[in-house]
């Protein structure tokens, strides 16, 4: 059965999931790359990103690992994609992560201006969805064909998810470090009251990964 997952999503001790001031130069914002110190160095990051053996193993790699298991199709927001606002003025733009991205299945990107798949390397097929977060989950679903879907961020396509009842599980890591601003992950947001529950809680060098899941929802 298809599950919707959020993996890796990265916050602050104060509850930020970007910095202040997003811009084409800080897409996560001022001090938002501090944030990733526990994923950078992983394994599971460097082969996904650049192709590069080594890296990091341990509790931060097997996490990251995870993300990536049994994953048919992503989900993000605009700003994940890329700086631009408004209609597409350039599209050349093709997203932040260069030829390759690491997505490598179909990744749907919600936005309310239409525009043409992007067919990338490594099996990564760009589509942009203007009819919000159900239309969006409805044809990831179908691509992933029963495998899970995952919602790879920004905060407020996630926040957007949870309120809906429609992610089933939620991992997060906290990073020991201070934002003092920018976009937090459960602004708004009543975990408990939407039924969700912390199954997992397990601390590295680097972070605190936490797993909530929805009551009545397993690892089948």
């Amino acid at each position: 059965m298809t599950r919707v997952r959020v993996e890796g999503f990265t916050i602050s001790l104060d509850g930020y999931g970007a910095g202040p001031n997003q811009d084409i130069g800080n897409p996560l914002g001022l001090g938002g790359t501090d944030l990733h110190q526990w994923l950078v160095p992983t394994r599971t990051f460097q082969r996904t990103l650049f192709g590069a053996d080594g890296g990091t193993t341990g509790i931060d790699d097997d996490f990251a690992a995870r993300g990536f298991k049994n994953v048919g199709a992503w989900i993000l927001g605009r700003n994940m994609f890329g700086p631009i606002r408004g209609s597409w003025p350039d599209m050349n733009w093709k997203g932040w992560w260069g030829d390759n991205p690491p997505y490598h299945v179909p990744t749907f990107i919600l936005t309310h201006h239409a525009r043409a798949p992007i067919q990338m390397e490594g099996g990564t097929t760009f589509y942009f969805v203007t009819g919000g977060i159900h239309e969006a989950l409805d044809r990831a679903r179908e691509a992933a064909n029963g495998m899970d879907v995952r919602i790879g961020g920004g905060a407020n396509t996630i926040q957007q998810y949870l309120r809906a009842g429609l992610i089933d599980e939620l991992h997060f890591a906290i990073s020991p470090v201070l934002l003092g601003g920018g976009e937090r992950l459960f602004e708004g947001i009543d975990a408990r009251a939407l039924g969700y529950e912390c199954v997992q809680f397990v601390a590295s060098e680097k972070a605190t990964h936490v797993v909530l899941r929805r009551q009545g929802h397993n690892d089948a």
